[in-house]
């Protein structure tokens, strides 16, 4: 396998070298990651779009998170970022099919890293149907909705738990489709500070 390597920053966004994808998380040092959120308005709600974790995950399995993202390597681009799309969803995009968001803070702590993140978040008004995803099955078992507000709500404590729609995927490619309920602790642990920011800026586009 290939070793990812990853331009590294300072706080402040200033590029200040190269270094592998497991140094930098083991360190904590700041870099560039790609994020994409799918979004969808019907009957004036506004649904965000979150991908299931696949169970073999190393980091966070089986947890629910941004539609798609990923890490920027040393080598490209914010452009580059959009394969995460294809890769993870099987959704073929171009940067010009997204709306930016800028760039947002978040930083994700575990007990073997800690993972400082510059994200490149974008929006992508979605019109997909369920089974025009193809998913990376070692990344990604399944996408679900949840209304904006009501993943706000509960991400602020407002609410215990909200219902989500969408599907799950067997090792067979066979959707089967899942209404349920989520709590907060079924999503990645992202910085309170990181999901305002990006949850105000939807609303406000």
């Amino acid at each position: 396998m290939t070793t990812e390597m990853l331009a590294y920053f300072d706080e402040f966004g200033h590029r200040r070298g190269i270094e592998t994808r497991q140094r930098v998380h083991v360190q904590g040092l700041w870099h560039e990651t790609f994020h994409c959120w799918f979004v969808r308005e019907e009957k004036g709600v506004q649904y965000l779009y979150f991908q299931k974790r696949s169970d073999d995950k190393a980091d966070y399995p089986s947890l629910y998170d941004i539609t798609a993202a990923g890490h920027i390597l040393a080598n490209e681009t914010v452009q580059d970022g959009v394969r995460e799309v294809r890769e993870e969803l099987g959704i073929q995009l171009m940067l010009e099919d997204l709306l930016s968001l800028g760039i947002v803070k978040d930083c994700l702590e575990a007990n073997q890293f800690t993972d400082r993140e510059f994200c490149h978040v974008f929006l992508y008004n979605t019109g997909h149907r369920d089974d025009q995803f193809n998913l990376q099955q070692d990344e990604v078992s399944g996408v679900v909705r949840a209304e904006l507000l009501e993943f706000e709500k509960l991400w602020f404590g407002e609410i215990e738990k909200i219902r989500v729609e969408g599907f799950l995927e067997n090792e067979h490619k066979v959707q089967r489709k899942l209404e349920t309920f989520l709590t907060k602790q079924d999503f990645v642990p992202h910085q309170d500070s990181y999901i305002k920011e990006v949850v105000e800026k939807i609303k406000s586009k």
